[in-house]
């Protein structure tokens, strides 16, 4: 095959999609331990070789997987007060949490990859965690935005000064996580999403 067809070969990417959408159902019926690489080519009828060509492990299937399976985060709304803002920002969250268990499922996964930094620059591009350092990479940027665009606004930066935007969401949405994390059936997500805000605010306000 000359570089011209391999080039456009459409085969490739295709397998890739079918690996990857079979990881995810996997995942949202069972949780990561069901990604195995049998499970996965059982379900996405490829071969075992198939496989390997696309990932290097299943940690990097899993990884590729959570990528289709966790929702967006959401966005802050354009108008009204700091607190107003915030408390919009932290609710929205607050349901991700409390009606979508992948959300903190991968929380919990991702965190199984402490030491990601040292292992990466220590041993170079290791192929087996590029779908998890990428993933990590961009789901941090996905859900830090939103506290950049309330923390960065002329309101905010004159209410609060300068605030870490890690901090502020760790402050925010920490209290969240741990919520779906504890499973308590009476964890009022609302109430804390709200107090988790003001008590941000208190603390941080330069009034």
């Amino acid at each position: 095959m000359d570089d011209r067809v391999r080039r456009t070969d459409p085969r490739p990417a295709q397998s890739r999609a079918k690996v990857v959408a079979a990881a995810a159902d996997l995942l949202r019926a069972a949780g990561p331990s069901a990604v195995t690489v049998e499970s996965v080519i059982g379900a996405a009828e490829v071969s075992r070789a198939t496989f390997y060509r696309h990932f290097a492990s299943t940690t990097e299937v899993v990884a590729a997987a959570f990528g289709v399976v966790v929702p967006a985060a959401p966005a802050p709304p354009p108008m009204g007060s700091v607190r107003d803002r915030l408390t919009a920002l932290a609710l929205s969250q607050a349901r991700l949490f409390a009606e979508v268990p992948a959300s903190t499922t991968f929380l919990a996964w991702l965190s199984l990859g402490a030491g990601l930094d040292e292992t990466y620059g220590a041993r170079g591009e290791d192929p087996d965690r590029v779908e998890q350092r990428t993933l990590r990479e961009r789901v941090a940027d996905q859900y830090l935005w939103p506290f950049d665009e309330v923390l960065s606004s002329a309101d905010a930066v004159e209410l609060l000064g300068q605030v870490d935007r890690i901090t502020a969401m760790a402050l925010i949405i920490g209290p969240l996580a741990m919520g779906r994390l504890s499973t308590l059936p009476t964890f009022d997500y609302e109430a804390i999403a709200r107090a988790a805000v003001d008590g941000f605010l208190a603390t941080h306000s330069r009034d």
